[in-house]
């Protein structure tokens, strides 16, 4: 199938990563711009494989471009629906090229050439040629495939501009749906090849943490692929509404996971968070010093309020770990009416970048949205700690009770402490009947001790 590809091509490249010492170029990426998309159309030219900008032989080693993907199907039975199923297979098969890597999803990729790969005589053209292969192998009802590779950096401007409108789409049907009108949820094990406990639990309110795949996508890619990565959750008995905690997912998690993950929460990062693979869009992490919850995302260069920047958070959170006060999540998660909802919500949301601020500003609740901070007002604890105060932010009152609690409990203690205790190796207590009470090394605790001359 692939003699004229220059590379090998297969299951066994699936999780190999390239490192810079062996890259020759990097496309897109988290220092670049890049989308992937997958349109249904009616004509299509079947086998049309097309590079607009340069392709490998024309760029230098240790380059950066940007990069997009654009394929469109035509087939018989082929809807609108199926778009956003087939194009996270992107990912899958990008990566059966060897040499070739592929991360994360939507408008999010980064991918990289090796050297070696390029040496050999890998281009662009060869990745379109394999993804015509695959996809009309994986899907049957894939009649005409046309592939579009773009690395001109105005060119990838407007399409990435294209793609998001349509990814805005898709999200917005699944927002009328919640987990109370269903009682299938969905479970995702596409990337246990580099995160092997990993499960994706996809709910309505709850989208993949990659953002590529909502509860209808989960729906569609499973009746065209029964026996695929994507399967049917039974949600079982609700165990926590508020936690978004479901028998029925438990059992998904503890099946899939190899018995390494026994519970999940779905709305939250305490306890038992949603593991994370490594393709999550963002990160909620918790702020011990303010007892509120920041959220980070890829995009965002500096440094969060732990000191820490996303790749390194990234690294401790991923691959398929269940990692207490830290979750990897979907931009569109934020979006949900049960965001982290069993930690409060947006009121427990203390720090995001500005990115992330302006693309969910719209459902943060109105009366929030001038008291989170972004890089632009606050980066260190107590920039954050000022801010809050001033602003007057819920998590403001937090403090102020949790005080008053650990007052409380210290004032408890202390004035047990301080209670007079009477000491009586044997103790005998006067009753009537016969029977005689003895208490053996009793400790009598008393507010006050009354001694009274007997008249």
């Amino acid at each position: 199938m692939f003699e004229n590809i220059p590379v090998n091509v297969g299951a066994a490249y699936e999780g190999e990563r390239i490192r810079s010492a062996n890259m020759f170029v990097e496309l897109a990426g988290p220092k670049s711009i890049g989308a992937e998309l997958v349109r249904v159309k009616e004509d299509v030219e079947d086998g049309r494989i097309k590079v607009i900008g340069p392709d490998l032989d024309e760029m230098k080693q240790g380059e950066r471009h940007p990069f997009g993907i654009k394929i469109e199907i035509a087939g018989k039975d082929l809807e609108e629906d199926l778009e956003g199923v087939i194009e996270r297979k992107i990912h899958e098969l990008c990566n059966y090229v060897q040499g070739f890597m592929h991360l994360n999803q939507r408008d999010q990729i980064w991918c990289r050439v090796s050297v070696e790969a390029k040496e050999a005589g890998f281009r662009l053209k060869h990745l379109g040629e394999v993804l015509i292969a695959l996809f009309k192998e994986e899907f049957n009802i894939i009649d005409k495939i046309s592939v579009t590779l773009i690395t001109d950096e105005e060119k990838v401007k407007e399409f990435v501009e294209e793609a998001r409108k349509v990814y805005e789409k898709r999200d917005a049907r699944v927002r009328e749906l919640s987990e109370e009108d269903v009682d299938v949820f969905y479970g995702c094990v596409m990337c246990q090849s580099f995160a092997p406990t990993h499960v994706c639990i996809v709910t309505p309110d709850r989208p993949a943490l990659c953002g590529a795949m909502n509860w209808f996508d989960c729906r569609a890619a499973h009746k065209i692929d029964p026996e695929g990565p994507i399967f049917e959750v039974e949600k079982g008995e609700v165990i926590d509404e508020i936690r978004g905690e479901y028998s029925g997912a438990n059992d998904a998690v503890l099946e899939k996971s190899q018995g390494t993950i026994e519970k999940v929460y779905l709305h939250s990062v305490f306890e038992y968070p949603h593991t994370s693979c490594g393709c999550f869009e963002a990160i909620a992490f918790y702020i011990p010093e303010l007892d509120g919850i920041g959220i980070v995302h890829r995009n965002y260069k500096g440094e969060t309020p732990l000191g820490i920047p996303f790749s390194t958070m990234a690294g401790q959170c991923s691959g398929g770990k269940q990692v207490e006060g830290f979750c990897g999540l979907s931009i569109e998660y934020m979006r949900s009416p049960k965001f982290l909802r069993a930690d409060g919500g947006y009121e427990r949301i203390v720090w995001m970048p500005k990115e992330i601020k302006e693309m969910v500003f719209d459902f943060i609740p109105e009366e929030l949205r001038d008291k989170i901070p972004t890089e632009e007002e606050a980066v260190t604890i107590e920039e954050i700690k000022e801010f809050l105060k001033e602003k007057g932010h819920p998590i403001v009152k937090r403090w102020k009770e949790e005080k008053e609690v650990t007052k409380e409990k210290k004032e408890e203690k202390e004035e047990a402490e301080e209670t007079p205790a009477v000491y009586a190796p044997e103790l005998a207590l006067p009753t009537s009947g016969g029977v005689r009470i003895v208490l053996k090394n009793a400790k009598i605790y008393a507010e006050k001790i009354i001694i009274k001359k007997k008249k």
